[in-house]
């Protein structure tokens, strides 16, 4: 076994979890990530918890959704196990990336209308979804399976104190602020309140990688339009030139220049998936390149990311509404060139670069 794989183990038992004695742990990775679940397994019997272990299949999915098409039901016996379980990890690294791409979207989204229970109580728990390195993956990434492994596990292994402490800046500034405007290049300016809100610091521990600090913006505040210039892999297929109007806070008008149904079918899930549930800002400089995979490409020091759908409640204050949905799908704004980031009328990035690190 690569030593890598049993630091990675460790990182999210130890970190990310912080597993204890007793608890109930749920192992969900694919097959091609089973000497990351023997190490999982190790640990878990080192620190006496109980682990459970589901072979999270993409192939076996693509099957049960094409046959069902429809009419799907909240899976009782599954929201029961999560409803028992104490902790998650969840790893992706299928063998295809694009293995669910001939599922229709509104097979999709009546699909994740079901699983929202199941949803809400996995976030409930501790959890972190993390990446195992595949061939698969990397190929998708435009790397060799060496050079993704490599990529993968820097990413994975930062100093996350180191880390957060870089991060907390910005959380500070975010916390005790009203208004962010972003603008980026000719077509991306929006701006949005984030009053009485909380300003989350991402150092690893329900994602990992981490490296992002993110909030939810009030949710009928968001006016403008946003470009999204990165593109994102969903349901195995490549939305590329999403372009967003938001009025009111609702997604009014919206375009792509690929797999455009595929985006109208992520809107069209519930009528929250049409208002943004988190902004989030990139800050880990280790991840330095994009690779289609929305948990690290997110994470980019030189980006923005915003989510429609559903917003973490750890992020809502008392006295605002949470937007609850079906979905929570997150899309890119490069902010590396022509861009800016204003708190309350005041420039905090520019060109990508933070005013604390100038």
């Amino acid at each position: 076994m690569d030593p890598r794989v049993r630091e990675h183990a460790e990182t999210v038992v130890d970190h990310s979890l912080g597993l204890e004695s007793g608890d109930d742990l749920v192992i969900q990775v694919p097959a091609v990530a089973e000497d990351f679940a023997v190490a999982l397994h190790e640990l878990a019997g080192d620190r006496g918890a109980n682990p459970i272990y589901l072979n999270n299949s993409e192939r076996a999915e693509r099957a049960f959704l094409r046959a069902r098409g429809e009419d799907f039901e909240t899976p009782e016996h599954q929201l029961a196990l999560h409803e028992a379980a104490d902790a998650f990890v969840i790893s992706r690294g299928g063998p295809n990336a694009t293995e669910r791409s001939d599922v229709p979207p509104e097979t999709t989204a009546d699909y994740n209308r079901a699983m929202r229970p199941v949803q809400d109580e996995r976030l409930a728990s501790d959890w972190c979804l993390t990446q195992f390195p595949t061939p698969g993956r990397a190929q998708l990434a435009g790397m060799s399976t060496e050079a993704y492994e490599n990529f993968v596990y820097d990413a994975v292994s930062l100093d996350w104190e180191a880390q957060r402490e870089f991060q907390s800046q910005m959380v500070e500034i975010l916390d005790d602020a009203d208004e962010v405007r972003i603008r980026s290049g000719e077509e991306t300016d929006v701006t949005m309140s984030v009053a009485g809100n909380s300003t989350l610091n991402d150092f690893g521990r329900a994602n990992l990688p981490g490296g992002e600090v993110f909030t939810a913006p009030v949710r009928d505040s968001v006016e403008g339009t946003v470009h999204f210039d990165l593109p994102l892999y969903r349901q195995g297929r490549e939305i590329e030139g999403a372009r967003v109007r938001f009025e009111a806070g609702r997604v009014e008008s919206f375009s792509a220049d690929r797999n455009e149904d595929v985006l109208a079918g992520v809107f069209d899930t519930d009528e929250s998936a049409r208002y943004l549930g988190e902004l989030g800002i990139g800050m880990n400089r280790a991840i330095d390149r994009f690779t289609y995979n929305m948990l690290f490409d997110e994470k980019m020091g030189d980006t923005v990311h915003m989510a429609v759908g559903a917003a973490y409640p750890e992020t809502v204050g008392e006295e605002n509404e949470r937007n609850e949905s079906a979905e929570h799908v997150d899309m890119i704004v490069d902010m590396s060139e022509d861009s800016v980031i204003e708190v309350d009328g005041e420039v905090v990035q520019r060109d990508g670069t933070f005013v604390f690190e100038e």
